[in-house]
C-alpha cells in the first residue's frame, strides 16, 4: 500500500516537472513560435519528446549523482527525499515570483548538501567538483559569447539574415531554428529530470527506480509544456526586440552544449544561468565592438593607435561593406548601455550564489535541529 507520505513526494516531484516544462519550453522554442515557424502546440510536443530523450539519455547520469553520490543513498529515506524536494518546489515559487533565473538544480544540491552536512555524511571531493564546475560554466559560456558577439557577431547576422531569409536559404534557416530549439529541449531535460526525482530515486535504493523517476519526470514536464508553457512562449516569443533571434540561437546553441557536457559528466548545473552569462556575454562582446583593445591599451600608455589594424575577424574579407570593423561601430546603434546591463548582472550573481547557500543553510537546519525534536 502506498504511504501517504509517498503520494505527497511524487505530487511534489511532478509539480516540480511541471513547472520546468512551463518554464523550459518558452527558452527553447521561443524563437521558433515567435518566428511563427512552429506554433505552440508543435513546440509543447518537441519539448515532450526531447526532453524525455535528454532524461533518458543523459539525465541518468545526474540522478546518480544526486541521488547517492553527494550524500550516500541510504540517507535518502522517504521524509527525508520529500523534504528536499519541498525546497525545489520553493525554490520554483520564489524565482517565479520575482521573475529572476533560480536555479532549481543548484538548490536541490544545496538541500542534499545540507543534509549531508546535518548527517556528516557530505562526499566533499563530489561537492568540490560539482562546485568548480558551477563556476567553470558559466564564465565559459560569458567568454564563449563575448567572443562571438565581439569578433563574429555582425558577420553571421550578414549571411544568415534570418529575418529577411528568402527561398532554399529561409528553409535551412527554419530548420536551424527547431533543430535548435530541440536541443536545448533535450539538454533541458538532461540537467532537469534529476531535480525532480534523485531523491526519491536515491541511488536505487529508493522509492523508485531511475527508468520510472524520468517517466515520471518526462510526463510532468510534457504536462507543464501544453499547459502553462503557453504564457512562457508568449512572453519569450514576443519579447524578441532586446534578443534578435540570432543572437537567441547563439545563446541557446552554447547554453545547451554546456549543460549537455555536464550532464553526460553527471554534474547537475544550471541552464537558466549558464544561458543567462551567455546573454549577458553576448552584449557585452557586441558592446565592446565600438573600442579596439589595442586602442584601450595605447590610449593608457599614452600613445597614437590612428594606423593600428586589428587582427582577427576585421580582417576577413566581406562583400558587406555596412559591416563597420571594430573601433568604428556607430555607437548610436551600439550602446553598450542597451546591450549590457550591469546591475541586472549584478543581480544574476547575487541569486546565483545565494540560491544554493540558502538551500543548504535551510536543509541543515531542518535536517540538524527539526528533525530531531519532530522526529524524536
Amino acid at each position: 500500500m502506498i504511504s501517504p507520505l509517498l503520494i505527497l513526494g511524487l505530487v511534489v516531484a511532478a509539480f516540480v516537472g511541471f513547472n520546468i516544462g512551463g518554464s523550459s519550453t518558452g527558452v527553447a522554442f521561443g524563437p521558433a513560435v515567435g518566428s511563427e515557424i512552429i506554433g505552440k502546440g508543435g513546440a509543447a510536443a518537441l519539448m515532450t519528446v526531447f526532453a524525455f530523450a535528454g532524461g533518458w539519455f543523459s539525465g541518468r547520469n545526474v540522478i546518480q549523482t544526486m541521488g547517492g553520490e553527494i550524500v550516500p543513498a541510504s540517507y535518502f529515506t522517504l521524509i527525508a527525499s520529500v523534504t528536499i524536494l519541498l525546497f525545489v518546489g520553493l525554490a520554483l515559487l520564489i524565482s517565479n515570483l520575482f521573475g529572476v533565473p533560480a536555479s532549481t538544480s543548484m538548490t536541490a544540491v544545496g538541500a542534499i548538501a545540507g543534509m549531508g552536512l546535518a548527517e556528516r555524511a557530505l562526499q566533499w571531493a563530489v561537492m568540490g567538483q560539482i562546485m568548480v564546475w558551477w563556476l567553470v560554466a558559466p564564465l565559459l559560456g560569458f567568454w564563449v559569447c563575448t567572443m562571438i558577439g565581439r569578433y563574429f557577431y555582425p558577420y553571421l547576422d550578414s549571411w544568415f539574415a534570418l529575418e529577411e531569409a528568402t527561398g532554399l536559404k529561409r528553409m535551412v534557416t527554419r530548420f536551424l531554428v527547431v533543430a535548435i530549439g530541440c536541443y536545448m529541449a533535450y539538454s533541458a531535460g538532461a540537467s532537469n529530470v534529476a531535480n525532480a526525482v534523485a531523491p526519491l530515486v536515491a541511488g536505487g535504493t529508493g522509492q523508485l527506480t531511475a527508468s520510472q523517476g524520468v517517466f515520471l519526470a518526462g510526463g510532468a514536464i510534457a504536462v507543464g509544456a501544453f499547459t502553462i508553457a503557453r504564457r512562457t512562449l508568449d512572453t519569450v516569443g514576443t519579447g524578441l526586440t532586446d534578443l534578435p533571434l540570432l543572437a537567441a540561437l547563439i545563446v541557446e546553441a552554447v547554453s545547451a552544449t554546456l549543460i549537455t557536457f555536464l550532464s553526460e559528466l553527471g554534474i547537475p548545473a544550471s541552464l537558466a544561468v549558464s544561458a543567462t552569462m551567455c546573454i549577458i556575454g553576448l552584449g557585452w562582446g557586441r558592446a565592446t565592438r565600438t573600442s579596439r583593445l589595442v586602442d584601450v591599451a595605447t590610449t593608457a600608455m599614452g600613445g597614437n593607435t590612428s594606423e593600428t589594424v586589428q587582427p582577427g575577424v576585421d580582417s576577413l574579407n566581406t562583400d558587406d561593406d555596412e559591416i563597420r570593423p571594430i573601433g568604428e561601430e556607430e555607437t548610436e546603434e551600439l550602446s553598450a548601455n542597451d546591450l549590457f546591463d550591469p546591475a541586472a548582472t549584478g543581480r544574476v550573481i547575487t541569486l546565483w550564489l545565494a540560491t544554493p547557500t540558502l538551500a543548504a543553510v535551510g536543509s541543515f537546519v531542518v535536517f540538524a535541529v527539526v528533525f530531531p525534536v519532530v522526529l524524536g
